[in-house]
């Protein structure tokens, strides 16, 4: 009897609706939640063993031994009538998890849609509300601590802000609108770690903040998607909400550490943390600083942006290429062919889609910031 249970499963496994996870999109799923009536992966079959048998039963498809009943229960429901079920009111705003998201995002999306039942009711979430505050620890611009600060998103006047003392002025206020949200758990060694990003007197900042429950950083990771998103419907009335969603906090296209070689002629290599954001390529001495060293714009290619492989000279070694703008050459190495590879076919990606609207007042921000040093260099000079 066991041998055909695991047959039922196997061919119920086949169906199109069972290919892929039901909870991160993942190929090939090898687990199930049989009281829910679902097809797992295995990373979310460990998130949910953690809500608990009382929400979530789990078994392996292929190592556990399965009676009539449960199957009755996988063939009755399925990966399709459970996102009927459990995903009916999820906001537009919401990102939905893929295989190559973090674990915080994954853990969450599993709590909200079967332990707390989020979207099965058409209540609004605090993160849809258009107000929050709370307390994040943030760490500090000039040292490594991480402090506790107060922080408090406000929709109506397109601002986040955050407190070193409540009863002061903020320290920092930030337009949400112009600027982006990641999780980066590793950078920060903290599964609940996220890392704001905007522009601030024509350079990037960069803000790293933690929350103890990894509920309270998703929370106001969503509350900043859901800011923007009502912002940018403002804005552009006649786009598309479903293609809008797609690009409020989008993910670094690439990072990492690279050798990047001085401007002039006898500078040496030096290594640098480079973070692809879009069409701004930064460098940093630490992932961790709060600006970068410096910034170039990728432009279109049909205006003077190239990138190709470089040979380095004899004494470097590593895996050159040279990135052309119109203004100067950057030369960087790096430690594979692969990581080499993968660079340049990214920033060629770039340098072959057209500028936007967007990408040309980003391109005006960083190229006024570096004629502005540029001619109080010159001055110091004179």
């Amino acid at each position: 009897m066991a041998e055909i249970n695991r047959r039922t499963l196997v061919q119920l496994l086949k169906l199109p609706e069972h290919l892929y996870c039901a909870d991160c999109g993942a190929e090939g799923p090898k687990w199930a939640s049989y009281n829910i009536g679902i097809f797992i992966c295995t990373e979310c079959a460990a998130c949910h063993r953690n809500l608990g048998s009382h929400i979530s039963k789990v078994k392996s498809v292929f190592m556990d031994n399965w009676d009539l009943a449960q199957v009755q229960m996988m063939k009755d429901m399925g990966n399709d009538k459970a996102k009927e079920k459990y995903q009916v009111h999820v906001p537009l705003c919401y990102k939905r998890p893929c295989p190559t998201d973090v674990q915080v995002l994954k853990e969450q999306w599993i709590q909200a849609k079967y332990l707390r039942q989020e979207f099965i009711l058409p209540e609004k979430p605090i993160y849809l509300k258009g107000f929050m505050e709370g307390y994040l620890w943030k760490r500090g611009k000039e040292n490594e601590k991480f402090h506790l600060r107060k922080f408090v998103l406000n929709e109506s006047d397109d601002s986040l802000r955050y407190y070193v003392k409540e009863n002061k002025e903020p320290k920092l206020v930030m337009k949400v609108s112009e600027l982006n949200a990641v999780f980066c758990p590793m950078k920060v060694d903290h599964a609940n770690a996220m890392q704001i990003t905007f522009v601030k007197d024509g350079t990037t900042r960069n803000i790293f903040v933690y929350a103890d429950d990894g509920k309270d950083i998703v929370n106001w990771y969503m509350a900043i998607r859901s800011a923007k998103l009502n912002q940018m419907q403002i804005a552009f009335p006649e786009s598309d909400p479903n293609e809008v969603a797609k690009h409020l906090t989008p993910e670094f296209l690439k990072e990492g550490w690279l050798r990047k070689k001085g401007p002039r002629s006898g500078d040496t290599y030096r290594l640098r943390w480079l973070t692809l954001d879009n069409r701004r390529l930064m460098y940093l001495t630490n992932p961790l600083d709060p600006y970068p060293k410096g910034e170039i714009f990728i432009g279109y290619k049909e205006n003077g942006f190239s990138v190709d492989k470089y040979i380095l000279d004899v004494k470097q070694v590593g895996f050159g290429f040279i990135l052309e703008t119109p203004e100067r050459s950057f030369i960087f190495s790096s430690d594979s062919e692969e990581e080499q590879k993968e660079w340049i076919e990214v920033l060629q990606k770039i340098m072959n889609q057209p500028l936007t609207v967007q990408d040309k007042n980003t391109a005006a921000i960083i190229v006024q910031k570096r004629h502005t040093f540029s001619s109080q260099f010159h001055a110091l000079k004179v």
